[in-house]
């Protein structure tokens, strides 16, 4: 019973005493130098506020319209173990072979 009207008593004194005023730097105690290439020195409301990119703007729609997929030349063979069948369009690179890019000789 004493423990659940301490724990009800100190939530909100915890609560309380978290925010006290806005975060200044200590008394006697400049800001951080200007960044060499900034325009000016940053308060200290600009230090505490994040980039943009650091929390970017959710995208809910990845795909705009059906399209085919590029080649990829990673893809496995089927597999009963032939070869894989070449996309329709899809030329062959004379500068790469099966195992990988021509080497000099």
């Amino acid at each position: 019973m004493v423990r659940r009207l301490s724990i009800l008593i100190g939530i909100p004194l915890l609560a309380g005493c978290g925010h006290v005023a806005p975060l200044e730097p200590a008394q006697g105690e400049p800001l951080p130098v200007k960044p060499m290439m900034a325009h000016a020195t940053p308060t200290a409301e600009g230090l505490l506020t994040g980039p943009t990119y650091a929390a970017p703007e959710r995208v809910d729609e990845l795909v705009k319209r059906s399209q085919p997929r590029p080649v990829d030349r990673f893809d496995l063979p089927p597999p009963d173990g032939g070869a894989a069948p070449l996309p329709v369009g899809a030329g062959q690179d004379s500068s790469t072979t099966e195992t990988g890019p021509a080497t000099p000789q």
